[in-house]
């Protein structure tokens, strides 16, 4: 299962959806204009969303993307804040992440970051203790990204695509995806808690495609739009409270 593309804001242009799980995506660098009024920059928001496929919103509009979806409500609640700068791909693991973010050689702070990333390791068979291990690293870069505030930082945990149809499809042992992804979040949500950041569990939301299928993209495995906002509803209220401290 691969997961977003790197460092652009744009419409994700989907090939071959069957090839890696989730499989990999271009999005071709585009200028979106945020809803913000004139205001001095320092008083405007900069945030930096990392992760893969589920960053990205694959499948769907951009827009429907739960970091341009947080973006709006954040703005729409009096929050100025700028599109987000996203490093993400369809099909990335952690190491992936780590490697994009070491050659986008970004070198400016945000005022908060999103993590989201996994699903591909736990795709792909990755151990535990690599993960472990590659996700600390990616919580202590986001931290770095978020001025050092560890209030500023939001760790999302890993969907289950156990309960999609194409993981109904793809001739693997659906108890068995569900056991391995929560696995994972079991060690990114211990992490988090270790390490100070924000965690917040989508995983329960995920599993309600089960039996609502509009919580799915055409792609039959990704989130729709509707998801990704039932995810922003219960990231925003975190995001705000967060940025106070």
């Amino acid at each position: 299962m691969k997961l977003a593309a790197g460092i652009f804001i744009a419409i994700v242009v989907i090939t071959s959806c069957k090839k890696q799980q989730i499989a990999s995506a271009t999005m071709p660098e585009t200028t979106v204009a945020a809803p913000i009024v004139n205001a001095p920059a320092d008083s405007i928001l900069t945030y930096l969303a990392l992760g893969d496929s589920y960053t990205i919103g694959q499948s769907v509009p951009y827009t429907q993307s739960f970091p341009f979806q947080l973006t709006a409500q954040l703005n729409n609640n009096n929050y100025r804040t700028a599109n987000p700068k996203i490093i993400a791909q369809t099909g990335w693991t952690t190491a992936d992440l780590k490697r994009a973010i070491a050659d986008s050689a970004i070198t400016r702070k945000y005022s908060f970051v999103t993590l989201l990333i996994g699903v591909n390791n736990q795709y792909q068979n990755g151990d535990t203790t690599t993960y472990r291990t590659d996700f600390d690293e990616l919580v202590n870069t986001s931290i770095k990204y978020a001025k050092g505030n560890l209030k500023h930082v939001f760790v999302l945990s890993i969907p289950d695509w156990s309960v999609t149809p194409y993981a109904g499809s793809s001739g693997r042992n659906l108890a068995t995806i569900k056991t391995q992804i929560d696995q994972f979040n079991s060690i990114n949500e211990r992490e988090s808690k270790r390490l100070g950041v924000n965690y917040l569990n989508i995983t329960n939301i995920s599993r309600l495609a089960a039996s609502d299928q509009t919580l799915l993209a055409n792609d039959g495995l990704h989130p729709s739009g509707l998801m990704y906002l039932m995810w922003v509803k219960l990231l925003l209220p975190q995001v705000v409270l967060g940025l106070k401290q």
